[in-house]
């Protein structure tokens, strides 16, 4: 970064949750301390690990500070779940910008020095980027969906063609401050979302930026199947409903309520990826009032928007056959 001297570099907060994730936290830890850019606040927070999570961190907590990096480490005394994780985490900070990595995951050497150089260029409030599909031997470089103003980035998170996940995104500390945004404790799933749009709802300034920063490890338990329990769905819901309060408080316009439907729709889509009759009928009845947009947003592919409508005609055999030709044996191959 030319134009910033170190003596100039604003901190960098980086909060990192921690569970039973001793295993792969030496590869996220040294991808913190090979970062040039040494300006950074590394907050740890262990949520009651049953494994040697604590110990790994207290074990490069020496070495990281040699590299002129701030650490905190705060450890929970009882399991409370990802939300009220971060929450503490956010509760820490002291850095100008906030940025998040998981447990399981890394950044490339240069992320840190690249975002800030384009969030103090474009004094932006979130700062976006690519990101790469970690599988065990290879991996896939995933292009996120660009955004020009924060309407824009919101609108296409709710209709699903962008990812609102924290990693991919660089935020201002003052973004969140000034709107008192937080996680909500307990609701676990769907967490990012819900702080991710309301801070697109929120910011002046947004900017993106063209390059693969973020590695995501792709395991079992984060697969494109997944199970999703009575508590999945209950959380999921209070946090959907809870970006839609927030953005009728707002009055934002735009059709926002047709966006809402289709952020319905998003959320649930994950359910026809399946061969299981029970999926289908739960997609079915889950957000039903948003069935009959199944067919309106037209940012998702023709085949997406075909395989919502075979759901909602309940013709569940054709969203069988879709997911044993496409996602079984198609992208079964080639994400391997």
């Amino acid at each position: 970064m030319e134009n910033i001297n170190k003596t100039e570099q604003p901190v960098v907060s980086i909060i990192i949750p921690v569970f039973n994730a001793a295993d792969s936290l030496p590869v996220c830890i040294e991808s913190l301390m090979n970062q040039p850019y040494s300006e950074l606040e590394l907050i740890f927070v262990n949520d009651c690990s049953t494994d040697n999570s604590l110990s790994v961190i207290a074990g490069y907590k020496e070495r990281l500070e040699a590299r002129g990096m701030k650490v905190k480490i705060i450890q929970h005394e009882r399991n409370q779940g990802v939300a009220a994780a971060r929450n503490s985490g956010l509760d820490e900070v002291s850095g100008k910008y906030i940025y998040w990595v998981d447990a399981d995951d890394w950044i490339e050497k240069n992320a840190v020095e690249k975002l800030v150089e384009e969030a103090e260029k474009t004094d932006a409030e979130i700062i976006g980027c690519n990101w790469y599909l970690s599988f065990h031997q290879n991996e896939r470089l995933m292009n996120q969906s660009d955004f020009s103003s924060p309407e824009d980035g919101l609108k296409k998170m709710m209709a699903g063609v962008m990812r609102w996940n924290l990693w991919l995104f660089m935020l201002r500390r003052e973004l969140l401050e000034r709107n008192h945004i937080r996680f909500i404790p307990g609701l676990n799933m769907g967490e990012d979302m819900m702080v991710m749009m309301k801070l697109f709802a929120s910011a002046h300034r947004v900017s993106f930026l063209n390059a693969g920063l973020y590695h995501y490890k792709q395991t079992n338990q984060n697969s494109l199947s997944k199970i999703y329990s009575q508590k999945h769905i209950e959380e999921v819901t209070a946090n959907v409903n809870e970006v839609v309060r927030f953005l009728e408080g707002l009055n934002l316009g735009g059709g926002m309520e047709k966006y809402a439907m289709f952020l319905k729709l998003n959320i649930k889509l994950p359910l026809l990826i399946s061969d299981q009759t029970d999926n289908f009928r739960l997609w079915n009845c889950w957000f039903s009032e948003a069935n009959i947009f199944v067919m309106k947003n037209r940012m998702l592919p023709l085949r997406t928007r075909l395989l919502q409508w075979f759901a909602a005609k309940r013709m569940y055999i054709v969203n069988k056959l879709y997911f044993r030709v496409v996602i079984r044996t198609f992208y079964g191959i080639i994400y391997k």
